[in-house]
């Protein structure tokens, strides 16, 4: 049964090492290349913050095969109920699945899969008080977003499909939850009609990409390159984290998208246990590093 519980309290994560060949990773807009050492800071530094705020973390081992597998975030999606694998809506990522998956089966007692032939990214799903949002994108197909409906009620919970912006990767590219009644969104996607029902902040014109930020506990993690909506949210009594996501964002990626987030009901029986350094929404509406 689904928890009473904020939809951002989090006690575990699951992130995965950045690889070499992450410079060649999927990118809709040259804005230039990564240098791994440049993304391998700006993770530890998201890693850190995850820590800092009471998650334990398990790491899992660079893969250099998939070039933008530090984005864990898109291949599943993990609930205190279990997970669900998805199938990534890049051809180049659909394999990067079956590299997660027998770690969340070793690490949560249901497992399930996205429907074939539908194709869905993590990116577009956006767990809130009311229910869970996905929306339909380049990547996140209909057959997707409909199969993956069935998978979050089967899990016991609801969902809703939703439309995202021409042009924008992910719904969580342009929309964040701030809270269990506030998001953050640009101007394009504020008024989508799933949105209707939340208070609403609207990241100024220029500053698109800060609309991805990341509520876990009692902070906000947010990019430190958008000065207007740093201090829009500290105005509004957000605990703001700033960290450095210029080398990730010339891969398309934003703070989400590098982690799986979950609350930890008891002892996980999994041998895959977080580091020692420390989802779900309310029911009314190598080895891993140790």
């Amino acid at each position: 049964m689904w928890q009473p519980r904020s939809v951002y309290r989090f006690n575990s994560a699951i992130v995965r090492e950045p690889c070499i060949s992450v410079l060649n990773g999927v990118r809709a807009n040259d804005q230039g290349s990564p240098t791994y050492e440049g993304v391998k800071a700006e993770h530890d530094a998201y890693v850190a913050a995850l820590r800092n705020a009471g998650v334990e973390v398990t790491v899992l081992p660079a893969l250099e095969t998939f070039p933008d597998s530090i984005f864990v975030e898109d291949p599943a999606l993990v609930f205190s109920e279990g997970a669900i694998l998805l199938r990534p809506g890049t051809p180049t990522r659909i394999d990067e699945t079956a590299e997660i998956a027998p770690i969340l089966r070793e690490m949560f007692e249901t497992v399930l899969e996205l429907p074939s032939p539908g194709k869905a990214d993590g990116g577009d799903v956006m767990y809130t008080a009311k229910g869970i949002l996905i929306g339909l994108s380049a990547r996140t197909d209909q057959a997707g977003a409909e199969g993956l409906v069935a998978c979050i009620e089967q899990l016991g919970g609801n969902a809703q499909i939703a439309e995202t912006p021409n042009g924008v990767l992910h719904f969580k590219t342009a929309s964040s939850l701030l809270d269990d009644e506030t998001v953050i969104a640009t101007a394009a996607l504020a008024n989508a009609a799933v949105f209707n029902h939340f208070h609403k902040m609207i990241v100024p014109k220029g500053e698109e990409p800060a609309a991805n930020v990341l509520r876990v506990n009692d902070i906000v993690m947010v990019s430190e390159g958008y000065p207007r909506t740093i201090e829009m949210l500290d105005k509004a009594g957000y605990k703001v984290v700033l960290l450095k996501t210029a080398e990730i964002e010339k891969i398309d990626a934003g703070l989400s998208c590098m982690s799986l987030r979950w609350y930890r009901e008891g002892n996980s029986p999994s041998r895959y246990r977080s580091s020692p350094v420390s989802a779900f929404w309310s029911s009314h509406g190598g080895q891993p590093s140790e």
